[in-house]
């Protein structure tokens, strides 16, 4: 691999005009693809194979045309103070509400808050639905401004009015602000790590134009394969941080190679070769821990994770053809000050600060292997206490009127109001349909944790039955996961007395199930990815010790950073210094994320590091120089790439929605724990105690195992650097800047 990436660097490199613009017109296609690509349709939420979906589906049958998929606005009125919205002022204000919003484009009906009995006990609250014919994605503007006219006006006449539901809430969305803070912190880092503008600008460069290529495609594409921007919230966060980061590895050893004396294309044929065949390994390591989401079997996820994989392998393809090529142009740009100008480099001692930190794990490694182990585990201890949920609008900050709308709700008419449980009776073979609807009715009122149930709605066949059954408990509680439980639990004797068959949904419903799936395929799916990681490790490095060691150590910082997600947004500890105004469940999708997303990110730093360490000990260095000479040329620069990483991963905290904060905090943590933790102390510390070990490997898997040669031993068998005067050539010299 390495040989044939040697000769794409140098080709890339030669024939830079046709690669740019091969790139430009790839960018320039896709861009007017999106132009005139159909909208995207909505994600939709759908979850084969569990019950709340099941319900869901047999709803839409039985209740053809109901809308049962279309998206609707719950109105909140609240008196003001000393009033009562059933007072005849506040009552026509109302009146007049709900008759201008049941008149708006595509609403199926508006139920008044009198007729329906939605008023709050002590009269100071009152509610009216807004149900509409299209899903949220599909309402029009005029329908939503509409809407928001009639509200305003009753604003005006003194009622507090606030609006939850789904057809006015903006979806959470990442990007804008917060990947600006990550790219201007990333240039910052970049300009530290190079000391030169050329070399800190061109990896921004490339990954803004992956990232380029891989959004404006995904908005071409979504109408074909049913994607849209929130399936590529996750694409847009990899496809900027792998691109900065794979990016600053080839020009790094680029600038090394041309420190050696090489000349520019050789020095970018040899940085392609070497760096370029980490990547690879680093960024396929990332495709396939993000396509294997898809095994998990919910689609969103599945679109999510694969169009993440699309943009990562973007990033590695403009990072092996794109980068060399925008070298070409400007070959001694990226190089030092000093050695632009054609002054000597200074001379420097062979010392720096990796190969120091290094050389200091290696005298101490016991020390620093138990002070890692203990200090990450006794991170990931609240993790064992992780619970999962879909945060709804409780999460949301109070300065939205949805927040506002569901705490009005909770205050008026109970904590459990707003996560009704949805029953479906199914009656077709019953025979007294409605006197079977009545029994489970009156079964599951009586059941303990249930405030009330409504009056069974049937369809026009009379074969189905809607109930909804009120919980005492808000739609987070795990008293009410546990009701939801018993309700099935009971299901047997209650279908065997009413002679009908009964599921259970609605959003409350369809979290807990949610959650549930997602915990029972965690585990599973981390014995994929750790087993994946030891096969491909043991391919580059062809050692048994290295994969167990990377693996477990994947393992401690995935825990670490899965025990202050919970720590943080569970039990609230430091919740209030990231803006989070509501703790709760851990949202659900949430664990898989990290520990398809940290496999990718554990593996790029793991085989940019350690391959430089083996690549020391295959030239003659003894175990613990190699370790020193690869942090010596290898810390500084993946310290950079972990910073990066931070940077671009931390910038989301800063936006409004609680799930996108939660993503970005945990991705940050976990590249800290495992870049600077794992990867930067616990791995030199296990390489030092085992020795010569490290890098042995059964005579019959080294003949069954394909040779990778990922460090480039052949080429620069091949292609030696030039022998350079004796007070010049250090390969540090360039990078000492």
């Amino acid at each position: 691999m390495a040989t044939f990436l040697y000769h794409v660097g140098r080709i890339t490199f030669r024939w830079r005009w046709c690669v740019t613009f091969l790139w430009i017109a790839v960018l320039a296609a896709v861009g007017f693809a999106a132009t005139k690509a159909p909208a995207s349709p909505d994600d939709g939420f759908a979850m084969p194979g569990i019950e709340s979906q099941k319900a869901f589906d047999l709803l839409d049958q039985r209740f053809p045309g109901s809308g049962a998929d279309g998206a609707s606005a719950r109105i909140v009125f609240i008196a003001p103070s000393g009033e009562k919205v059933t007072a005849a002022e506040n009552r026509a204000v109302i009146d007049d509400l709900v008759d201008e919003a049941a008149d708006g484009p595509q609403v199926a009906g508006a139920v008044n808050p009198f007729q329906a009995k939605a008023v709050s006990e002590d009269g100071t609250t009152a509610y009216a639905t807004v149900s509409f014919k299209a899903p949220a994605a599909d309402l029009t503007d005029a329908g939503k401004e509409h809407l928001e006219r009639a509200v305003e006006q009753a604003r005006d006449a003194g009622l507090t009015v606030e609006i939850g539901g789904d057809a006015l809430a903006t979806q959470p969305a990442a990007g804008g602000s917060a990947e600006m803070i990550g790219v201007a912190v990333a240039a910052v880092v970049l300009l530290i790590t190079f000391g030169s503008m050329a070399a800190a600008g061109l990896p921004l460069l490339t990954a803004v134009i992956g990232v380029g290529v891989s959004m404006t495609a995904i908005i071409a594409l979504g109408s074909t394969f049913g994607l849209s921007l929130t399936s590529g919230t996750l694409a847009s966060m990899l496809g900027l941080a792998c691109g900065i980061d794979y990016a600053l590895f080839v020009v790094s050893r680029y600038r090394e190679e041309r420190g050696k004396g090489r000349a520019a294309r050789e020095a970018a044929g040899m940085a392609v070769g070497t760096a370029g065949s980490a990547v690879v390994f680093a960024g396929l390591t990332v495709v396939i821990a993000l396509a294997g989401l898809s095994v998990v079997g919910i689609p969103m996820l599945t679109k999510m994770g694969l169009t993440a994989a699309g943009a990562v392998l973007v990033a590695v393809l403009i990072c092996l053809t794109l980068v060399p090529a925008l070298l070409g142009f400007w070959p001694n740009a990226v190089l030092a000050r000093r050695v632009r100008k054609g002054r000597k480099p200074r001379r420097t001692k062979t010392e720096n600060g990796g190969s120091r930190w290094a050389r200091l794990v290696v005298r101490h490694p016991v020390p620093v292997l138990l002070l890692g182990v203990v200090g990450l585990g006794v991170l990931a201890v609240p993790a064992a206490d992780l619970q999962l949920g879909m945060p709804g609008d409780e999460a949301k900050p109070t300065s939205t009127t949805e927040r506002r709308a569901y705490d009005a709700l909770a205050d008026g008419f109970g904590p459990g109001f707003n996560g009704p449980l949805t029953i479906v009776v199914d009656t077709k073979g019953a025979d007294d349909p409605k006197a079977a609807a009545s029994v489970i009715s009156k079964r599951i009122a009586d059941t303990s944790g249930i405030v009330s149930v409504s009056p069974a709605r049937f369809n026009e066949a009379g074969d189905a039955a809607v109930l909804s059954a009120t919980p005492s408990t808000s739609p987070t509680d795990t008293r009410t996961i546990d009701l939801v439980k018993t309700i099935r639990a009971e299901r047997s004797g209650i279908e065997q007395q009413s002679g009908a068959t009964y599921e259970v949904t609605g959003s409350t419903a369809m979290n807990i199930d949610v959650a549930k799936k997602f915990q029972d395929a965690l585990v599973p799916y981390l014995v994929v990815v750790v087993g994946l990681a030891i096969v491909l490790l043991l391919l580059v490095f062809r050692s048994l010790l290295v994969p167990l060691k990377a693996a477990l150590g994947y393992l401690l910082s995935v825990l670490a950073s899965l025990g202050v997600v919970v720590t943080v947004f569970q039990n609230g500890h430091g919740a209030e210094l990231l803006g989070v105004e509501q703790t709760g469940p851990i949202m659900s999708m949430m664990p898989i994320f990290l520990v398809g997303i940290v496999f990718g990110l554990a593996m790029d730093y793991e085989v940019f590091l350690v391959s430089r360490i083996r690549e020391a000990y295959i030239h003659g260095d003894r175990p613990g120089q190699a370790i020193v000479s690869g942090f010596r040329t290898s810390a500084r620069v993946v310290v950079a790439a972990a910073l990066i990483m931070m940077a671009v991963f931390a910038g989301f905290v800063g936006a409004g929605e609680s799930m996108i904060k939660m993503i970005g905090f945990g991705l940050a943590a976990a590249v800290l724990f495992d870049a600077f933790v794992v990867r930067m102390a616990l791995v030199p510390a296990v390489l030092a105690l085992l020795g010569d070990r490290a890098w042995r490997l059964p005579r019959l898997l080294d003949r069954l195992l394909p040779s990778i040669d990922i460090e480039g031993e052949a080429i620069t068998r091949r292609h030696p650097a030039p022998a350079a005067p004796a007070d010049q050539d250090n390969p540090e010299l360039v990078l000492s800047k």
